[in-house]
C-alpha cells in the first residue's frame, strides 16, 4: 500500500493491489490505517486524486477528471 497525504493532511493508505474499473482509469480503495481496518474512500488512478464521490447506487465519479465507475446494481426504474 502507498502512504499518501490526504486532503486534510492526514496520512491515508491507497491499496493499488485491486482497483475498480472506471471509464478513464481504476479507482483504488483508501484506508485510514495500514491494517485495512478503517476504510476512508476511493482514490482516482487516472488523475491521482482523492476528490471523488459515490452516490447511493454505488457509482463513483472523480470530481477532477470525470472518471466514472458504473453503478454496482442497476435497475431500469432508476433511469
Amino acid at each position: 500500500m502507498d502512504a499518501m497525504d490526504g486532503p486534510d493532511g492526514e496520512t491515508l493508505y491507497v491499496d493499488r493491489s485491486d482497483g475498480d474499473i472506471g471509464t478513464k482509469g481504476p479507482f483504488y480503495v483508501v484506508y485510514v490505517d495500514e491494517n485495512r481496518k478503517r476504510r476512508w474512500g476511493y482514490f482516482c488512478g487516472n488523475c491521482e486524486t482523492f476528490n471523488n464521490a459515490m452516490d447511493s447506487m454505488g457509482r463513483i465519479r472523480c470530481n477532477d477528471c470525470s472518471n466514472l465507475r458504473k453503478a454496482e446494481e442497476w435497475d431500469a426504474a432508476h433511469e
